[in-house]
């Protein structure tokens, strides 16, 4: 069963293509969204939460961010969702398809079109496996998170992440450029994100291992050195941040005298 996301800043016609998508046997679950950014920070949860989207359905001339643009950010992700435009301009066809579009229909949609574009996206998720299927952790090279500034969405990515905090229902990214405030569980960015090198260090704090410069013990208390930020590490995960550090140091010791043996 097929599960896709609705845009449309228009709510009559959001409606009316959630029902008729709801309609179609191969559709089990339909989300509706009112905007293209509310469109992707449904898209980052659901990936951050291991929920599979197959394809968006969505319209092109919305405020802020258009579906076009929202088409192009979508390149951004690991694992991009199939796109289908369902719109009432016929002048971005060419443009839509050049992104890779599966298919564009035209306003007022009829059930008949949209079963072909039904029928389109669950051929490309036989063909190819559902995105995201063959890479649960978004893959080893880069994720990107969409983030709220002053009305507009920027994506974030996750190379650029040195650290997470818990702030009550949200997370704050630390970058070198500054933080971004993002709703998510700090439980659900830890499972999704510890296959690219981040770890644990404290209940309220996710750490990119790789951005760990310094691991210190000052009377029985850790902490790691991440840029000018000095991390507490709980006792919990002490031992598991230390073992950690020292396979690193191992791994980048051999690689060392591997490189000198054939000098």
């Amino acid at each position: 069963m097929l599960h896709v996301l609705a845009v449309d800043d228009e709510r009559p016609a959001l409606a009316e293509l959630v029902h008729l998508l709801r309609e179609d046997p191969r559709i089990g679950r339909v989300t509706g969204a009112e905007d293209a950014s509310s469109a992707l920070r449904d898209l980052s949860r659901m990936l951050v939460e291991g929920e599979r989207l197959d394809a968006v359905f969505l319209d092109i001339r919305m405020p802020g961010l258009d579906g076009l643009d929202f088409t192009r950010l979508l390149t951004g992700f690991a694992a991009p969702p199939h796109v289908v435009f369902v719109t009432a301009h016929d002048d971005c066809a060419v443009t839509a398809y050049e992104l890779g579009a599966l298919d564009y229909l035209l306003k007022p949609v009829r059930p008949e079109r949209l079963a072909e574009a039904v029928r389109r996206v669950a051929s490309a998720c036989a063909r190819t496996g559902p995105p995201g299927e063959d890479a649960p952790d978004a893959g080893a090279d880069d994720e990107m998170i969409p983030v709220e500034l002053g009305g507009r969405t920027r994506l974030v990515s996750r190379r650029t992440v040195t650290h997470v905090e818990a702030q009550g229902d949200y997370v704050r990214l630390h970058t070198a450029d500054g933080g971004y405030l993002v709703r998510m569980p700090l439980t659900a960015l830890t499972k999704r994100w510890e296959g690219a090198g981040f770890i644990r260090i404290h209940r309220s704090t996710l750490v990119a291992s790789a951005h760990i410069t310094e691991l210190r013990f000052d009377g029985g208390r850790a902490a790691v050195q991440i840029g000018d930020a000095l991390l507490p590490v709980s006792r919990r995960h002490t031992r598991e941040v230390r073992d950690l550090l020292v396979r690193r140091f191992h791994h980048a010791a051999d690689g060392a005298g591997d490189g000198g043996g054939h000098a």
